[in-house]
């Protein structure tokens, strides 16, 4: 899968930084088991930029950590028949992730990791809006951050 990192903030992003979201998306995609080739695109902005996108997009005036926009409703549903897939897009305040990481008590790097395998799973039909697919999701990001063995002593939070 090609992991499209683009950056509209004004923060220049660490060659290391881009090369552990790639690894958390190949990590993603071998834990539900997918092999089609494709593309996944990964955005940086800033607060105001990802405040317009949620008002626009799900009718909330708030600045969030991450958005996911899946190209398909549910491929861990639907499945997909495609030689070549775009997986979707996922948009992660940088400014947002920062504050996140301090008040969580990690570094940066971990809590982008974190949004990005969240927003990947999200890409695939995952959600954590009732307790039992919060739950199924959970236990999904658990994994595969224990899997990638980049962060010792840390866990994701329940507000995580």
């Amino acid at each position: 899968m090609q992991v499209e990192i683009l950056n509209e903030t004004k923060t220049e992003l660490d060659p290391e930084l881009e090369a552990l979201i790639v690894k958390a998306t190949d990590k993603v995609l071998e834990y539900e088991d997918f092999d089609i080739e494709g593309e996944v695109s990964i955005l940086f902005v800033d607060d105001e930029r990802i405040k317009s996108l949620n008002s626009e997009f799900r009718n909330k005036d708030a600045v969030t950590d991450v958005l996911s926009f899946p190209q398909y409703d549910s491929i861990i549903e639907n499945g997909v028949n495609e030689p070549f897939i775009y997986l979707g897009d996922v948009v992660i305040s940088l400014e947002q992730a920062k504050r996140q990481a301090d008040e969580f008590g990690h570094s940066i790097e971990r809590e982008i990791v974190y949004l990005t395998v969240h927003s990947m799973l999200h890409l695939f039909g995952y959600d954590h809006m009732g307790e039992e697919d919060k739950t199924i999701m959970r236990s999904k990001e658990k994994a595969v951050l224990g899997a990638l063995k980049l962060f010792k002593g840390t866990s994701i939070g329940e507000d995580e």
